[in-house]
This record gives structure tokens, sequence and C-alpha cells, in this order.
């Protein structure tokens, strides 16, 4: 059995994940990575958020141009790439179909104090059902909660399995707040 990635990238059907938790981001921009031809920036326009979309390919960028979205052409994986955003922005970061773990530290940090990140993509075991099956573009088993602890980050839900919607591949999502006080346990006194 074979999953064809683009299908998977479909360009008008909003992921169920991405539909489900996109309300919980509070009043912000949000950014979209690897937004191809805009799906989730367009929903999260609709939701009332201004947008940043980020992609490498200029024709994809050009379809998810609209009312509230400001496209933005970045090779984030070319040599010497570095992360343009700066810490503390986004009230939401919105990912899916895509990996680049070099990204992640950055990523994370200019999610603001109660910003939600959703993140969903393929993860180990997917070369079972096609592409893509290369290691460096499947998330480890519970990568994506480590990212979240190492990052002090509130785990609001998370799933790792199979989906078969819209086609049969192994999946890994979180979504995930970043705290407005995130050390306050760790200064408590303990009893």
């Amino acid at each position: 059995m074979s999953t064809d990635v683009n299908a998977l990238h479909g360009a008008d059907r909003v992921s169920p994940w991405v539909r489900r938790y996109a309300p919980l981001i509070p009043g912000g921009e949000v950014l979209d990575l690897a937004c191809g031809s805009g799906r989730h920036a367009r929903h999260a326009v609709a939701l009332g958020h201004a947008v940043i979309a980020v992609d490498r390919d200029a024709t994809a960028l050009a379809a998810c141009a609209g009312p509230g979205i400001v496209t933005s052409e970045i090779d984030l994986e070319g040599e010497g790439a570095d992360w343009p955003f700066g810490p503390d922005r986004f009230a939401g970061i919105i990912v899916t179909n895509y990996l680049h773990r070099a990204l992640v530290p950055a990523m994370l940090a200019s999610l603001a104090s109660n910003g939600v990140l959703i993140y969903e993509t393929f993860s180990d075991g997917n070369a079972a059902f096609g592409k893509p099956s290369n290691p460096d573009f499947l998330l480890n088993a519970g990568e994506l909660l480590t990212w979240a602890r190492d990052h002090e980050l509130r785990v609001i839900a998370f799933e790792d399995g199979v989906t078969e919607t819209p086609g049969a591949a192994m999946v890994q999502r979180i979504v995930a707040v970043r705290p407005e006080f995130p050390r306050v346990a760790a200064l408590l006194p303990s009893f």
C-alpha cells in the first residue's frame, strides 16, 4: 500500500487536527510554517488571526496569498539559513507534514506566552504506508512530547499512530501551550 504524499498535503482540506484545536489560539499573529498553498493560513484568518505564511515554493505561496495573509518565500533548510523571527512573537504556530529538526529550538522560542503550537507530521513506521520513508523526515516515537518537555510547553493533546484520513499513514500530533509562568513550580518550596 502506498500513500500519495501530495494527497496528504491537500490544498483545500484543513487537517481535522488543526480544525479542532486552532480555536485555542489566543488573539494575535499566527505562523503557518511550510504552508504550501495555504489551507491552514486561510483557516487561521477565518478565525480572526493575521497570518505569516512561510514556504520555499513560490508557486504554492502565490496560491496562499490573500487578505490577512503575509506570504514569505524562505528556504529554511538552505545553507546558512537562519530563523527569521524573534522570540515571543506568535500567538500560534501551525506546522503540518513538515519536519526540519534544526528549526525546532528557534521555532518554539518564537511562540509567545500562552501561545499555542499545533504540529502534525509523519512518524517512524510510515515507510510501511509509503512516503516519506526517510528517517530524517519522520518523528521518532514520542519526539513531540520530548520537544514539549524540553521547551517547558504544557501538552493539551497528543496522538501517535495510524491515521486513515486522507490516506493511511503513521502520524504524530501535538497541541501544546507556552505557559505564561513556566517555572513557577520550580520556585515553590517542596514539602
